[in-house]
């Protein structure tokens, strides 16, 4: 019988000590997902017919404000939406319609005169590699000097820290890569 409530009073305690420990434990799970979606704000989800006259050749849309990238295919089977980076000011940014004119993986980059006026510590070459400003991936828009772009540094997304361009995490811009091609339409808003 002694034994018994031993166990027994073992299991309470175990089991109080995990009932007790249980909101620090979902508070940590909900830590760890307010640190990724801590930069992201909250998304306007926008219908492409809005933007564009048709999906020819697939749709990205950039939403400035809402810090967003949509993409829906020419057929409309496949729609994404992706948090992103936008421009550190307006004078930075450029509004509009443009067009996917190629793609590269593993870019390399050389920043404008106007970031090197900027920064002047930054190297007037990055090849590819990790510490690329443009990621894995890139898109380059029909606007000179525009891209869509990743980023290894994660705490940009969903902030004003671009020169211009438009960034998304690697993996996000790896599928992004995947799924858009070169004269995929591209509207900037």
């Amino acid at each position: 019988m002694r034994r018994n409530n031993t166990t027994r009073r073992q299991f309470i305690a175990t089991t109080g000590a995990t009932f007790l420990a249980a909101p620090a434990l979902v508070n940590a799970q909900e830590a760890d997902a307010s640190d990724i979606t801590r930069n992201t704000s909250s998304f306007r989800v926008e219908a492409w017919q809005d933007h564009f006259d048709n999906l020819r050749h697939g749709a990205i849309l950039c939403d400035i404000d809402s810090r967003a990238v949509q993409f829906w295919s020419e057929d409309e089977s496949i729609y994404r939406l992706y948090p992103s980076s936008v421009p550190l000011s307006e004078e930075l940014t450029r509004r509009g319609y443009t067009e996917v004119i190629r793609k590269v993986e593993g870019p390399s980059w050389r920043p404008t005169p106007s970031m090197k006026e900027r920064n002047p510590e930054w190297p007037d070459y990055w090849p590819p590699g990790p510490d690329n400003p443009l990621g894995t991936h890139a898109l380059y828009l029909s606007w000179q000097c525009y891209r869509v772009h990743g980023t290894g540094d994660t705490r940009k997304i969903g902030r004003q820290s671009s020169n211009g361009c438009i960034g998304l995490f690697n993996e996000h811009i790896a599928e992004l890569f995947e799924l858009a091609n070169v004269g995929t339409q591209v509207r900037i808003f």
